[in-house]
């Protein structure tokens, strides 16, 4: 009996974990599976290269629902997603993440009572302001099948009731994609020649978040931060459109340009081998915080809390305020510590968490 499976996928670290299990699924055979793509990353950078480079299927749906504010964005993928599940009946859905489109996917699907499967569930910040820590709790509850990363991630899943049984800790797929693109990277990707980068004499910034790119007193500091820390080491910040928006609203872009090494969004070998070659990683991406622990290159978080406890506790990432002097004061402490990082092999499911995914519901597909 073939499993039929809807993967709803529209943000790029989406596509990057779809990646992984659709192989997986394909290797297992017995699941039969129909990528739909809400659009919620519409970009050419951030989203067609990824589905090119990634080797993934094109999307049998795209819905092209663009960018907005949360409740309409959201509400809009509700809708055509519906109407797309409706029609095509799949068994279950499987949702990735906390972005609105897999909000949106585990909405349509409970209101239809198919069973849904959360990849990278139990995932919590503790911080109830930030969309996303809304997004992966509602989903999380309201999925039969929760794929938990790490035992921090099923221990917060039990700490809310959810019962064991629904329960199975598989591993990141995001550590499976790491080790299997990385080696792919390094031969392809020519992003350090383009920009006349010398492996390991630069640090890469990543800023995209609501909380760092809306508050224009935040904002302001972070970049001031990297001008400063310019000074030590050049800072390469692939910028993302979020963070354009707000710094052409603020009137900063073109000084930035002129004290950073500002380049346009990149494709996910392009990233990982900036991520690989960089001396240290400044972010507020979750993504990025996992990769940089992969590759043993030490991370800063410029946020106030992290959903990846697991990369502190290691000693591979360092969570610092959003403030100028804080953040030069951190990478020279970095830059003068030990970089020798632990194995993150263990932690994150040493590569084989696709595998047990596409085990699981082949196994479970009697009672999703």
């Amino acid at each position: 009996m073939t499993l039929r499976l809807a993967t709803i996928v529209g943000a790029r670290p989406q596509f990057v974990k779809a990646a992984v299990v659709s192989r997986a699924l394909r290797r297992r055979g017995g699941l039969d599976e129909q990528i739909i793509h809400t659009g919620q990353h519409y970009d050419a950078m951030m989203s067609d290269i990824f589905f090119d480079e990634l080797e993934i299927a094109s999307p049998a749906v795209h819905l092209a629902i663009g960018s907005g504010s949360h409740g309409r964005q959201t509400g809009r993928m509700l809708e055509q997603l519906e109407a797309v599940l409706v029609e095509s009946r799949p068994d279950a859905v499987l949702v990735y993440g906390d972005t609105n489109s897999t909000l949106a996917g585990g909405l349509a699907a409970a209101k239809l009572h198919i069973p849904t499967a959360h990849v990278e569930a139990g995932l919590r910040s503790f911080n109830r302001e930030m969309p996303e820590e809304i997004n992966r709790v509602l989903v999380d509850h309201l999925s039969s099948l929760l794929f938990a990363p790490t035992p921090v991630a099923v221990e917060n899943l039990r700490q809310e009731g959810i019962a064991t049984e629904r329960i199975r800790e598989v591993g990141d797929v995001m550590y499976d994609a790491a080790m299997i693109l990385a080696e792919r990277a390094e031969r392809h990707s020519e992003v350090l020649s383009r920009n006349s980068l010398q492996p390991k004499h630069f640090i890469l910034a990543t800023i995209h978040r609501a909380e760092n790119t809306d508050d224009p007193e935040r904002l302001a500091a972070v970049f001031e931060g990297f001008v400063r820390i310019a000074g030590e080491l050049p800072v390469v910040i692939p910028l993302h459109p979020r963070t354009r928006a707000a710094l052409q609203r603020e009137g900063r872009l073109e000084a930035i340009e002129q004290r950073l090494t500002v380049i346009e969004p990149v494709g996910y070998l392009d990233m990982v081998n900036l991520e690989m070659n960089s001396r240290i990683v400044i972010t507020d991406s979750g993504g990025v915080q996992k990769e940089a622990f992969f590759f043993r290159v030490p991370c800063l978080t410029v946020r106030d809390e992290t959903e990846w406890t697991e990369t502190i506790e290691a000693g591979a990432n360092r969570l610092i305020e959003a403030d100028a002097a804080a953040m030069v004061l951190a990478v020279q402490e970095t830059l003068g510590g030990e970089t020798n990082l632990p194995d993150p092999g263990p932690l994150f499911g040493n590569g084989v968490a696709a595998d047990r995914i596409a085990e699981a519901l082949a196994n479970e597909s009697l009672r999703l």
